[in-house]
């Protein structure tokens, strides 16, 4: 069976006036349009191709590589909108279809989305969803705190960000743990914090706990040999200050600055740190 949305490696079968006939193992057939056939290729070699439904609804094969593939997340822009639903560019001829009823908020052409891509069963089309919340689980956790994991900035909240977390479960990263610039639809590593008993997960773009001393005290000291070796900053300094410079919360560079210090790596002085010769 070819299924819709996915890559197949197939075998060239025969060559047709509208183009190349591909088969899998099964013997189930699918054309590849001229405009997509390789300048070289012989009967039986074999080709990866991508499988959809073209502008007649009927399956057919192209080489081009979507931004987009079934069940996956991706950040599209919207080139048209109707009466009856939006649609985004994906990378092929035809058009990623958004009905309204899975639109969070009305797509405005022009505009970027982060969506989920699904197979309409019942008119066998790819479609998108702009509710990406809907498409994930919470209920059975693949992941522990800790691990490293990679993440899709969903939507901003009061609280931070939510986060795709493996494109399986929904995280959260505070607005605390947030020192670098991110958007909607970003792809970044991660950690896990912590796991909740109601599902919730909490995330970290910095590893947590006593793993992240090395890399912080790493940042300190780089800093440091980039200003020769003084900073006039202390744990008494305020929480924005220390964020500006070393992009981490006050209590990470304590607790980096501390282990520095024990490794009698550095001075702490009232005016200051210094690196030690």
């Amino acid at each position: 069976m070819l299924n819709i949305g996915e890559n197949h490696r197939l075998i060239i079968d025969r060559e047709t006036e509208p183009g190349l006939f591909l088969k899998n193992a099964e013997g189930d057939e699918v054309l590849l349009p001229n405009k997509y056939i390789p300048k070289e290729f012989q009967l039986e070699d074999e080709i990866e191709v991508f499988v959809y439904l073209d502008h007649s609804e009927r399956p057919v094969a192209t080489t081009l590589e979507p931004y987009v593939k079934l069940d996956e997340f991706a950040f599209l822009e919207c080139v048209e909108t109707t009466d009856f639903g939006a649609f985004l560019d994906w990378g092929l001829e035809k058009h990623l279809f958004v009905p309204f009823k899975e639109q969070v908020y009305p797509m405005q052409k022009g505009h970027r989305y982060l969506i989920f891509c699904y197979l309409d069963e019942d008119t066998n089309r790819l479609v998108a969803s702009s509710k990406v919340h809907a498409y994930l689980d919470n209920s059975d956790l693949t992941i522990k705190p800790f691990e490293e994991v990679d993440l899709i900035v969903s939507n901003k909240t009061d609280l931070g960000y939510n986060v795709i977390i493996n494109e399986i479960h929904l995280g959260l990263v505070y607005n605390d743990d947030v020192f670098q610039p991110i958007e909607i639809g970003d792809r970044i590593k991660g950690f896990i914090k912590k796991t909740r008993k109601d599902g919730k997960i909490d995330v970290t773009l910095q590893r947590p706990g006593y793993r992240s001393i090395e890399p912080n005290a790493q940042a300190i000291l780089d800093e440091l040999q980039n200003q020769n070796g003084f900073l006039n900053i202390t744990d008494k300094s305020s929480p924005e200050k220390i964020k500006a410079v070393f992009k981490m919360s006050k209590k990470s560079f304590k607790r980096a600055a501390g282990n520095l210090y024990k490794q009698r790596q550095i001075d702490i002085k009232e005016d200051g740190i210094y690196l030690k010769n």
